[in-house]
């Protein structure tokens, strides 16, 4: 997971930062009308699961892992020796990621980053779509980053959600991080989105609780 609220934060007494650190939670998304939406920072830590390696089977030629948390999928590519490279705007993620032998850079989607327009798989995990609280402009940002045809795998809402709002990061102890931009999106609602900023949807499936879409560039 990354936010776009990081870059301030203290990072010795981050919640994400601790969370990540410990390898468990607990580590809600929290937002102003009182919802929270427990993380599954073990998960996150651990080697990819089962659902996971649905996606990593699917991901062809270089990969960029958007938001890439502490590192799974980057670094499971990495044992393959498969081309691919984590983004985080959490200093902690991209760490924990190098730490374990995968390629991760400080920065956010949004970032002047390498290889633009070459990337031939891009992974948005985790809900990541959320990402700056605007499906379509970060849709069309990947779009620039993508490589002529090249594919989205997109781990979306459980529900058939669209909605944005604020919300930070609470470690129900009274840690916080600041406030961010995020939103949730469900498949119908992110193939809407994903038309518009020249994705096509090539495939859907579920592994588990876990749904996931496979889109294609141009």
């Amino acid at each position: 997971m990354t936010t776009t609220a990081t870059t301030t934060t203290a990072w010795s007494t981050d919640p994400y930062t601790l969370a990540l650190r410990a390898g468990r939670g607990p580590l809600f998304l929290r937002r102003a009308d009182g919802h929270r939406l427990r993380l599954e920072v073990e998960r996150w830590c651990r080697h990819p699961d089962a659902a996971d390696r649905t996606v990593l089977d699917r991901c062809v030629g270089t990969v960029l892992d958007v938001g890439c948390g502490p590192g799974r999928m980057v670094t499971a590519l990495a044992r393959q020796a498969r081309p691919a490279l984590g983004i985080d705007t959490a200093w902690a993620a991209v760490r924990h990621t190098r730490d374990h032998g995968g390629l991760a850079l400080h920065a956010s989607v949004f970032d002047a980053l390498p290889d633009e327009g070459r990337w031939d798989s891009l992974l948005l995990m985790d809900g990541n779509v959320g990402i700056g609280g605007d499906p379509p402009a970060l849709l069309r940002r990947l779009g620039q980053l993508a490589a002529p045809g090249g594919l989205l795998l997109v781990e979306t809402a459980g529900a058939e959600l669209d909605e944005r709002f604020d919300a930070w990061l609470d470690d129900d102890r009274g840690g916080t991080s600041p406030a961010f931009p995020w939103a949730r999106v469900g498949p119908r609602a992110l193939c809407g989105h994903a038309e518009s900023a020249g994705w096509q949807p090539v495939a859907h499936w579920r592994a588990g609780a876990r749904p996931f879409l496979a889109l294609r560039h141009g």
